[in-house]
């Protein structure tokens, strides 16, 4: 099996009446993906691709069995679209928006803990089960059906890792991004804990960046909980000059923590495989 979605995943796009909206829902039905309708206030009636619109989650939710969301309103809206999915329990929320204030990401993640809710991102690509379903942007063609799941913080390297596994013959359970922002529901752990339970993956690939504490907390639960699967790791940034600001929102540097050499130096010490360059996760997977 493969984690959190599966072929049969109904999906509901919030935001699907804008330019990015419309555009990745197109490429979702051409992956076969259920996408059963969309949510726009005020463009209730209306039909994109084929599919209805309606004024609220609670109204989609009144005529489709809703597995997922996909949220790609403004900024400024996601917060409010955050809030209804949850209250609708949708299973699944994943926000594909960037630049979210970091209050409103906060306010989310308080209320997704609070009622248990498994929301990825913001600021995600999303995740995709190769050849069976996604509720993400990334182009489906690069990723193959495989074994080894894919956890990142980034969704360029995300796309270059599975690039590079399906020309090699090496495909994907599940690829997974949990967002570059620093404030985000689910984390490695959450996914790590996902992966340990499904029969279908037998390596992790673990991407991470420079700043935050995420690697170096998921390298103690590792070993902590003797991980029974093979991990390696990749971690973005190690030649970064120290005296440069940098611009990615999960990038903090603090006391000590969120430096590349505590990164590496926690997973090796969990027993992961850190590679130095990308052709070396490939080396390691084999």
């Amino acid at each position: 099996m493969s984690i959190l979605i599966t072929e049969e995943t109904q999906v509901v796009v919030q935001g699907i009446t804008g330019t990015q909206g419309r555009y990745h829902t197109e490429r979702m039905l051409e992956y076969n993906v259920k996408v059963v309708g969309g949510v726009t206030p005020g463009k209730g009636g209306d039909r994109v691709l084929g599919l209805p619109v309606y004024d609220t989650v609670t109204e989609a939710k009144a005529h489709h069995r809703i597995d997922a969301s996909m949220i790609m309103v403004p900024a400024a809206g996601v917060l409010g679209a955050s809030l209804e999915a949850m209250e609708q329990e949708i299973p699944l929320i994943v926000v594909i928006t960037e630049f979210v204030p970091i209050h409103d990401a906060l306010t989310i993640r308080s209320l997704a803990v609070e009622k248990d809710a498994c929301v990825v991102g913001p600021n995600t690509i999303g995740i995709i089960s190769p050849e069976r379903s996604k509720v993400g942007i990334m182009p489906g063609f690069i990723y193959s059906r495989g074994n080894i799941g894919i956890v990142s913080r980034s969704g360029t390297l995300t796309h270059e890792i599975a690039s590079n596994l399906t020309y090699r013959g090496m495909g994907q359970s599940t690829c997974i991004g949990i967002g570059g922002d620093a404030v985000k529901k689910t984390d490695f752990i959450d996914v790590l804990k996902l992966f340990r339970d499904d029969d279908e993956t037998e390596k992790v690939v673990l991407i991470g960046e420079i700043g935050g504490t995420g690697e170096e907390t998921a390298a103690r639960y590792l070993k902590e909980s003797n991980y029974p699967k093979e991990v390696v790791a990749y971690i973005a940034g190690l030649t970064a000059p120290r005296e440069k600001r940098m611009g990615h929102a999960g990038a903090i540097i603090s006391r000590g923590f969120g430096t590349p050499e505590s990164k590496v130096k926690s997973l090796t010490e969990a027993g992961v495989k850190v590679a130095k360059t990308l052709d070396e996760v490939l080396e390691y997977l084999q």
